[in-house]
């Protein structure tokens, strides 16, 4: 059933078209991820399909009836309306109270804000939770969201990936997404578009689909952008050889990205980063014992804290310390770590966990309440901040006149990297050299950022929220360049995707100590889903970076084991496992022989005289046959093998 579209739709701007000739339709069951590049177009085009802005030419078509939600860039709240009135409007108490959908939506983005707080009293962040819950508590035909997952954590977005799945029945409803949160749309989106050039391409299936589809595209068309190919290709050998693909029912056939990634080289070579590092660091990097920091103001948010909740004092190779915090809370507690040459470590937590002040403690910028800061004496930190920090003093500054301030050649993919290099790579052109660094949009503004202070030349990056602003192939060659970095990396992002794919190992800040999460994003997800929305699993002791170099409990990974699975089943038995084992086994033989059987149909059908054109139909009705008998043993297989891994 359609729902709106439009035909031929014009938008031009002083300096560009944005659109030119797009014509589209929105069916009823359909759930779009909308991609590009930053300014190509995305929250034009979901504007003009709600009709908050007029096409310069062409028109948008709506079946009578359709109601459309739309969550544009900035809200449009009232500030002296309370949050209940923003989220409810006038509905009686009695009605959304009693209403599981209403109920959810507080308790997973409006937990810590008021009910009846003031919007004109809210933050940033809290502003656009409210904004986001408004538009979820409408009852929709068309739901339109343009990056809703900004200043959400991981839970947050997790919520919100199953609310869009389960919304509406599965061929009712439809959804249009604009992120860049690439595990997001993988998660939601069964149709994919494209706009680039004006244009609007459609691509069928997720995230992953639609890369893998953009790569035969371009590979069949033959196209000069060699490099752009070979960024997306990297992008495919991580999704068939990283975490997504071993723990989680995969959009496309792992089969066939293999097929096209064969001659990709890994990712990253661990051994040699890791010896490279020890060359440029030595064997200490960081070291924390026993850390505890704690803030007299039992209410303090974790930016209030990272503001003005720390003289900047620190120690390089000695110890940091300070008063004992007794009647205060502590924001990390305990916390024993060591941070050793080429780690590449990701920590995830709820917004206000503590992450920020970990970071802020481990580069010596904050004193710890009680314990030990270690740092080793070669070590040259560079920091990322969410804010930009780096950036200020440059604002007065054309980005030739930043960029010649600093070291012109820096150690990446094993060999020296000019500036010119790195901006080609973050994707400046040479134009973008006059341009006044204050002028530059968010997204810009974050990549010069990173090339600044990759060319300080540290030898530990520490990135918090490095993929904000950037679009889906910046992020890729972010990623890309971080693969080639010979240092210790440390990153905070709440982008799922972005910190398995550059992180070898993640932990996990619950209730202010450090937990191990040997399965990644997804066993954090676990934990904090053990007690529900808003609250916080009890976590472990601390372990080293190192496997087997925890110092006051047990293994992170026996912990995994024992705990079993979290989905309220009970764990298997022995008996159990081997069965599941067996039928692995099993079905994964009669993978191979359906294989064998399909070539043999469709070398039969090549005998077939091609003038025979029943004789051709029933051949080809075969081997779809057999396919089909296949997909349905991959099912199964893939239903066992995720069974007998949990």
């Amino acid at each position: 059933m359609f729902l709106v579209g439009c035909e031929k739709v014009q938008v031009e701007v002083p300096s560009k078209t944005v659109l030119a000739g797009a014509s589209l339709g929105v069916d009823a069951g359909q759930r779009i991820g909308i991609v590009g590049r930053n300014g190509d177009g995305k929250s034009t085009l979901l504007s003009v399909l709600a009709g908050s802005r007029e096409p310069d030419g062409g028109r948008v078509i709506r079946t009578n009836g359709v109601t459309i939600g739309l969550l544009g860039q900035a809200d449009r709240l009232d500030d002296a309306s309370s949050v209940r009135a923003a989220v409810v409007g006038d509905v009686p108490e009695y009605v959304w109270a009693s209403d599981a959908k209403i109920r959810a939506i507080f308790d997973n983005l409006l937990q810590d804000i008021p009910w009846e707080a003031r919007v004109g009293t809210l933050s940033g962040g809290q502003r656009r939770r409210v904004d986001l819950a408004r538009v979820l508590a409408g009852d929709w035909d068309v739901l339109m969201l343009d990056e809703p997952t900004n200043h959400l954590d991981v839970r947050a977005i997790t919520w919100l990936a199953e609310h869009l799945k389960t919304r509406w029945r599965k061929d009712a409803g439809a959804l249009l997404v604009v992120t860049h949160d690439r595990w997001f749309l993988d998660e939601v989106c069964n149709t994919m578009w494209e706009v680039h050039g004006g244009k609007v391409l459609p691509f069928e299936g997720g995230f992953s689909a639609y890369t893998m589809q953009r790569v035969k595209r371009e590979q069949e068309a033959l196209v000069a952008e060699q490099k752009r190919q070979n960024a997306l290709r990297r992008e495919l050998a991580w999704l068939s050889r990283g975490a997504r693909a071993r723990a989680t029912k995969p959009k496309f056939h792992v089969a066939a990205a293999k097929e096209l990634i064969a001659d990709v080289p890994p990712l990253r070579d661990e051994l040699e980063l890791k010896r490279m590092a020890m060359a440029r660091i030595g064997k200490q990097v960081v070291d924390l014992e026993d850390v505890t920091v704690a803030f007299d103001c039992e209410d303090v948010s974790e930016g209030d804290v990272d503001e003005s909740g720390a003289d900047g004092s620190g120690t390089r190779g000695g110890i940091a310390s300070g008063g004992n915090g007794q009647g205060s809370r502590p924001v990390l507690d305990g916390i024993t770590w060591q941070i050793g040459p080429g780690d590449r470590v990701g920590i995830v937590g709820a917004n206000g966990a503590g992450k920020t002040t970990l970071l802020r403690v481990l580069e010596g910028e904050l004193a710890p309440t009680k314990g030990r800061v270690k740092i080793g004496q070669t070590v040259r930190f560079a920091v990322l901040s969410q804010h930009l920090d780096n950036l200020r003093a440059f604002d007065g500054d054309r980005v030739r006149q930043a960029i010649a301030r600093f070291p012109h050649r820096t150690m990446l993919d094993g060999k020296d990297q000019s500036a010119t290099d790195l901006l080609e790579r973050l994707g400046f052109s040479k134009a973008d050299l006059n341009e006044p660094v204050e002028d530059l949009s968010g997204g810009q503004r974050r990549r010069l950022a990173l090339m600044m202070i990759l060319l300080e030349q540290p030898n530990v990056l520490i990135l918090d929220e490095p993929g904000n602003d950037l679009d889906i192939d910046m992020l890729a060659s972010v990623e890309d360049m971080l693969d080639g970095w010979p240092g210790t990396l440390i990153l905070v992002t709440h982008d799922r995707y972005l910190m398995e794919r550059v992180t070898d190992m993640q932990y996990a800040l619950l209730d202010g100590k450090l937990r191990h999460l040997p399965r990644g994003v997804d066993e954090y997800l676990e934990l904090v889903g053990e007690q529900g929305p808003g609250k916080r699993a009890e976590a472990a002791p601390s372990p080293g970076t190192k496997e087997g170099a925890a110092k006051s409990a047990p293994s992170a990974e026996a912990d995994a084991v024992a705990d079993g699975p979290e989905d309220g089943s009970q764990a298997l038995s022995n008996a159990e496992r081997h069965r599941l084992g067996k039928l692995v086994a099993s079905l994964e033989r009669k993978m191979e022989t359906a294989t064998t059987r399909i070539d043999q149909a469709r070398a039969q059908m090549d005998a077939v005289d091609p003038t025979d054109f029943q004789a051709l139909t029933g051949a080809q009705a075969k081997v779809d046959e057999l396919k089909e008998a296949l997909s349905a043993l991959e099912e199964e297989w893939l239903a066992a093998s995720e069974r007998l891994s949990s």
